[in-house]
């Protein structure tokens, strides 16, 4: 999967950014996934792995540590970290709650929680695009379709959003980040 995702990205080099999280790959491993237990996070200031609802935390460094401990396999320690959030139930978070109840193989709640968020913001092209991509591993390659059309009505032509889900659609395979 991972050299599927640098290929679309060799064929599409200005397709990348991902709305939510700026980031069109994977994130690299950090000390929280690689080191830190029970959802914990690695802090910079301090060189050490915190409790995500330490004050120490802001909600972009818990962002970035939920999606990197969803990428590495760790959906449920991505959920607890998402749930130390102080932002609350933003369209931003609801797309990685979606995201991480998926891949825990809660994909009824996935879906329930990507079309929370784009009840919020219907311009979440990146809901948008795990929501078809959901849609994709569900063999309802119409109604991801109908996703596809709406990221690139919605702006999102060139993106990440946008090529994740017709790669999706064209090949089967979808994207984990």
């Amino acid at each position: 999967m991972r050299l599927l995702a640098a290929l679309v990205l060799a064929a599409f080099p200005s397709a990348a950014l991902a709305v939510g999280d700026e980031q069109p790959t994977p994130p690299e491993p950090t000390p929280t996934s690689t080191q830190c237990t029970k959802a914990q996070v690695w802090d910079e200031k301090t060189k050490a792995c915190v409790d995500a609802q330490s004050g120490q935390l802001d909600d972009d460094t818990r962002f970035r540590a939920a999606r990197e401990l969803a990428w590495a396999g760790q959906p449920e320690a991505a959920l607890v970290v998402l749930a130390a959030m102080q932002e609350g139930d933003s369209d931003r978070v609801l797309t990685y709650l979606g995201f991480a109840n998926r891949k825990a193989g809660r994909l009824e709640l996935g879906l329930a929680l990507y079309d929370r968020a784009l009840a919020q913001n219907p311009d979440n092209i990146l809901a948008r695009s795990y929501l078809g991509q959901a849609l994709v591993e569900m063999n309802e390659i119409d109604l991801a379709a109908v996703q596809l059309s709406e990221i690139r009505a919605r702006g999102g032509v060139g993106t990440w959003a946008e090529t994740a889900l017709a790669t999706a659609i064209r090949t089967g395979d979808t994207f984990g980040y």
